[in-house]
């Protein structure tokens, strides 16, 4: 097997996130779901940003948040997702290249804008999303980047890129490629609503070994196998995949493998304030820790130390180097 250019490539939704902190009477205005994540449409988009107070602007997509939370802590890293070559296309460009991320998908000259997440966070740090796709959901096979796939240690597939067909195709697609190259594949399950519309493609998925690994919060796993019994669902998570990888919020994560269950505590906070972008986070974390080779205890702690950092400020990408506190923490860099 050649040598990996990239230790990650991620493929996901190329999105603009407007965050804004709202109350909870703001969500039952709109008739929104605490916690989900929706998908809307570009009147939605415009009737709620109407009604929003003073935002945080900034590029995301949950994919995007991985690879961006990877390159941090110092993995050589990559991304594939759909932008228009509009304004907001531009900044999202410009964002994750400054990142230090390669990211060569060419952007759309024709059809819906850049996507935008409007975000409301709630005074109890939950967050949720409404998502205009825009662009993002014609991402398809032709921007599948063969070589670039090829050339990555791990492909990692974001669950909310299911929705349009030609997503579903490229995903397909990438993860031939990287089984083809002897390299291996990561699907999160992003969302239980997510999960919800396609729990029976997602374990099609696992069951054939299209992917390798799955990440998944409680909620995620709760749908998958539709039971409220956590040991149950995480014991028939361990049948149907090599690697999952769960998390409990405060309890921390377990790592589920046919060797056993290890179960890795949450890092301490001084503060919740949004949990926006906690999963993104802490796969970032536990996917350098696999990069690393630091076992999978060390990739638990990372992935916690990872998700601590950015529940305690608003967005959902990194305000503080990830490779410091690492080190700081005593975690393998």
């Amino acid at each position: 097997m050649a040598d990996a250019k990239y230790d990650v490539l991620g493929i996901g939704n190329a999105i603009f996130d407007v965050l804004v902190q709202a109350d909870d009477g703001f969500l039952s205005r709109h008739g929104m779901t605490k916690g989900g994540m929706a998908l809307i449409d570009e009147a939605r988009a415009a009737a709620i940003y109407k009604d929003m107070g003073p935002a945080t602007e900034m590029s995301g997509g949950s994919g995007a948040n991985t690879i961006v939370g990877l390159a941090g802590f110092g993995a050589r890293t990559a991304f594939i997702g759909k932008v228009k070559n509009d304004q907001i296309g531009g900044l999202y460009t410009h964002d994750i290249r400054a990142a230090g991320v390669a990211f060569e998908t060419r952007a759309a000259a024709a059809g819906p804008a850049t996507g935008c997440s409007y975000i409301l966070v709630t005074p109890d740090g939950e967050r949720t999303m409404n998502t205009y796709l825009g662009a993002a959901q014609d991402l398809t096979p032709d921007d599948i980047d063969a070589e670039q796939v090829a050339a990555s240690d791990y492909v990692y597939l974001e669950g909310y890129l299911w929705d349009p067909q030609s997503a579903k195709e490229a995903f397909v697609k990438a993860a031939g490629i990287a089984h083809g190259a002897g390299r291996q594949v990561a699907l999160t399950l992003s969302d239980s609503f997510c999960v919800g519309r396609y729990r029976d493609e997602f374990l099609d998925l696992m069951r054939k070994g299209t992917v390798d690994l799955v990440f998944a919060n409680e909620a995620e796993l709760g749908s998958l196998y539709e039971t409220s019994d956590f040991d149950a669902a995480l014991k028939q998570l361990r049948a149907d995949t090599r690697l999952g990888i769960v998390t409990r919020s405060e309890k921390g994560c377990v790592v589920a493998s046919k060797d056993g269950v290890v179960a890795v505590p949450a890092f301490p906070i001084q503060k919740l304030v949004d949990t926006t972008g906690a999963g993104d986070l802490f796969a970032a974390g536990f996917m350098f820790g696999l990069v690393r080779n630091a076992g999978f205890e060390a990739a638990g702690r990372l992935g916690a130390l990872a998700a601590a950092e950015v529940i305690q400020h608003i967005g959902a990408r990194p305000q503080a180097s990830l490779k410091e506190l690492a080190k700081k923490n005593g975690l393998p860099v």
